[in-house]
């Protein structure tokens, strides 16, 4: 991205140190560090505060990086993953549940083995999805945009509703999951009979 280069530009153009930087816009030396060296990026209050600090538009700040921003967002490889733990999970209610009705205990194995892979799709979602900061960006999207939704994005990074949506999500996938072996379960049985 170009805001680690327009950053360390900016900073130097008027003579501040990252400490000098850092205390300015109230983050740490190390935070300044991180931005410069691509390894985050700020959210959308330090990057107003840079912009007002060094006396420039935002656009000139970022420069660039607003198209990369929209495909950091609508990674590929979030899609693929997404695709990937829902064919899993499928596998694992079409194959797993049968196989747990006709061979008990021993019908486990494979469900557990196609649960566990979809699982790790998942972890990969999660991974990409943090690595991208995928929250800060679609604010600095949003706002460079002239978006007006952007007080509800920056009201989305409450953690704890944060929290409470993903536990929401999950136990709702949970039960959505449970009804649909019941129903292989009920299949399979009458299946057995015939």
């Amino acid at each position: 991205m170009n805001f680690s280069k327009q950053l360390k530009k900016y900073r130097e153009l008027n003579g501040y140190s990252q400490e000098i930087l850092a205390e300015k816009i109230y983050v740490t030396r190390q935070t300044i560090s991180k931005w410069e060296n691509d390894k985050t990026y700020p959210d959308i209050h330090n990057l107003i505060a840079l912009s007002v600090l060094f006396d420039i538009t935002l656009d000139e700040l970022v420069k660039g990086d607003v198209a990369t921003m929209k495909k950091m967002v609508n990674s590929e490889h979030m899609d693929k993953n997404t695709k990937g733990m829902l064919f899993f999970i499928l596998l694992a209610l079409i194959v797993g549940v049968p196989s747990i009705t006709i061979f008990g205990a021993k019908g486990y194995l494979p469900f557990g083995i196609l649960w566990g892979i979809s699982m790790v799709f998942a972890l990969k979602i999660e991974k990409e999805k943090k690595k991208a900061n995928v929250k800060t960006l679609k604010e600095i999207i949003a706002f460079t945009e002239g978006n007006p939704n952007l007080e509800t994005l920056q009201k989305q990074r409450n953690n704890r509703k944060y929290f409470v949506e993903k536990v929401s999500i999950v136990l709702a996938f949970t039960a959505i999951a449970a009804i649909l072996a019941l129903a292989i379960v009920y299949a399979t049985e009458l299946f057995m009979k015939i």
